[in-house]
């Protein structure tokens, strides 16, 4: 069955309709359509995942927004803000996500975080990122509580939109006055990482005060004092040593650190139904461990659907990508270490996040561009994939800093072949440099609702991001499908995916002049057949190769109505 839906960016409801446009300011629209084919089937190569940091999107639960007695003063933007896992659960239901056509919501990490505060020269600051774990067993309530993750996942789920979490496995928190270095059979101090070679990479700290998990080891350790002795507090300490009793005794694994965090993180897959991981520092980590990781996400996942069959969304497998920091699309498969080359796909991971885009973005043109990509997915990197992003929270040097080009950073990041990543604001165009901010603290301001709200501008850009959004979403060929330029000027292309039950072709143009529009379709459309265009809700019948309509926007999404 198909439907039409007619997206309204401020208050975000969903009505039935017929496809209309009404034209604004800057070539965009006030109004989207789209037609939905319900049977279209997820894929994670041509996935809309949202990043967002859980501590920075949206505030649903205030009553939680100090735990710990975590209330000294911070720098700009290193202290917790009050964003929770209620508050994605809210937007959720709202429909925001289903608007920007997003299929996959990544979470920062939401374990419990180090209770004290660091200061290494700009001010004292939390673990309101998520990446300072004091404990992986339990739900940081400054994120919210299992009931929320679950709520979360159940809803989300409803939605047709899976939740990715993210495994931090190299190091713990760093040590404060609260908390405590772990045993020295878990984490080494020193060295520091030199990054010049295999070694210089994984059997070090990353900075000053990170302890690194001896990932490497194969021996067995007891369990880190700090953990016993807070689990005895807690009066969970039985439970947690028995169920890690009935994990080792059901894999053989030696009791070596990562063994323990591999358990405790795959518990949050059977306990909730999560759908995937991202692997923070990948290549800092031995890579058999990821290897190891993947296999038990797989066990964790395959008990949770046996368990839950009713709420099982599909029959793809759980989703694991890594970030191997400057890995790009043009290594291949291999990333180079200096003395030594480690294939990461072949060690678990599914797919890796691309450092390249952003570069490529900046001095590349659409078709240079969506052919590099192209080729090396469906040359070099052929079955496997990678996660496209322009902005994260720890990337210094994003793509369009200033925000000067929102349209064109759409175009390139939801068209370009791949799994693409929005980064929480970038749909509207949310500040990355913030007065008084320092470091990486720049690119995690508060999410910028207020002028989602009230600003006409703001709003013309997220209904861009959703227009095209909701095209790939509902057309895989878009991320995955192979690629083919019909017409430089105007710039025209096709995308055919052909795979198993899916056949799909869609025909983009980009920059288009205003009204009168003459597209060619290549040969994918026969003669006579009527297409839509997603953007301006207009059709057309295809006649000798082309099809004509009149549009007053510079984008058109052709698909078969």
């Amino acid at each position: 069955m198909k439907r039409c839906f007619l997206g309204l960016v401020v208050g975000i409801t969903l009505i039935c309709c017929n496809t209309h446009k009404q034209q604004t300011n800057n070539n965009e629209e006030e109004t989207v359509s789209e037609v939905i084919d319900d049977n279209i089937p997820f894929r994670w190569e041509s996935a809309n995942l949202y990043f967002l940091l859980v501590d920075r999107f949206y505030n649903g639960d205030p009553s939680n927004d100090i735990n710990f007695s975590r209330t000294q003063e911070t720098g700009v933007l290193r202290g917790f803000e009050g964003g929770d896992i209620k508050g994605i659960t809210q937007k959720i239901k709202e429909g925001y996500f289903t608007q920007l056509g997003v299929n996959a919501i990544w979470l920062s990490p939401i374990v419990e975080q180090i209770h004290g505060a660091t200061d290494e020269g700009t001010g004292n600051t939390y673990g309101f990122h998520g990446y300072w774990t004091k404990d992986w067993t339990t739900i940081d309530p400054n994120f919210g509580t299992e009931d929320d993750l679950r709520e979360l996942v159940a809803t989300a789920h409803e939605h047709g939109i899976r939740i990715v979490l993210d495994a931090v496995i190299n190091h713990t928190g760093p040590v404060t006055d609260e908390d405590i270095q772990w045993n020295p059979e878990w984490v080494r101090t020193e060295p520091k990482c030199s990054f010049q070679d295999y070694e210089g990479t994984v059997k070090c700290t990353l900075v000053d005060n990170l302890p690194d998990i001896k990932t490497e080891s194969k021996t067995n350790v007891e369990l880190p004092s700090e953990l016993v002795k807070k689990w005895k507090a807690e009066g969970r300490y039985e439970q947690e040593l028995e169920e890690l009793n009935q994990f080792f005794e059901r894999t053989g694994y030696p009791r070596a650190p990562q063994y323990y965090i591999i358990k405790w993180l795959t518990d949050y897959i059977v306990e909730y139904g999560i759908d995937g991981y991202r692997a923070d520092t990948v290549k800092h980590v031995d890579e058999w461990v990821w290897y190891e990781f993947q296999r038990e996400c797989k066990h964790a996942f395959n008990v949770w659907k046996q368990q839950n069959d009713g709420s099982v969304l599909d029959d793809n497998d759980f989703y694991l990508v890594g970030e191997v920091y400057s890995y790009g699309i043009s290594s291949g498969k291999q990333f180079d270490f200096g003395d030594r080359k480690v294939n990461y796909f072949e060690n678990g991971f599914d797919g890796l996040i691309n450092f390249e885009l952003k570069s490529d973005a900046a001095k590349m043109d659409y078709e240079s561009l969506f052919a590099k990509y192209h080729n090396s997915l469906y040359g070099d990197l052929k079955g496997k994939q990678i996660l496209n992003y322009l902005s994260s929270h720890d990337d210094g040097s994003p793509y369009d800093r200033e925000r000067k080009n929102p349209y064109r950073a759409a175009n390139i990041l939801l068209l370009t072949p791949g799994t693409s990543q929005i980064y929480y604001g970038d749909e509207s165009a949310r500040k990355l440099s913030v007065p008084g901010a320092n470091g990486d603290a720049n690119l995690r301001s508060f999410m910028n609702w207020d002028e989602i709200k009230s600003e006409s501008k703001t709003q013309k850009i997220m209904e861009h991001w959703g227009a095209l959004g909701r095209f790939r979403k509902h057309h895989p060929a878009v991320g995955a499908g192979v690629h083919q330029m019909l017409s430089e000027e105007p710039y025209v292309f096709e995308r055919i995916l052909e795979s198993g039950n899916v056949n799909d072709v869609v025909v983009v143009g980009l920059d288009l002049d205003k009204e009168l529009k003459s597209i060619p379709v290549g040969t994918s459309f026969k003669e006579g057949d009527m297409l839509i265009d997603s953007y301006s809700g207009k059709e057309a019948k295809v006649q000798n190769g082309m099809v004509e309509f009149v549009s007053d926007f510079q984008t058109v999404l052709l698909s078969k109505k």
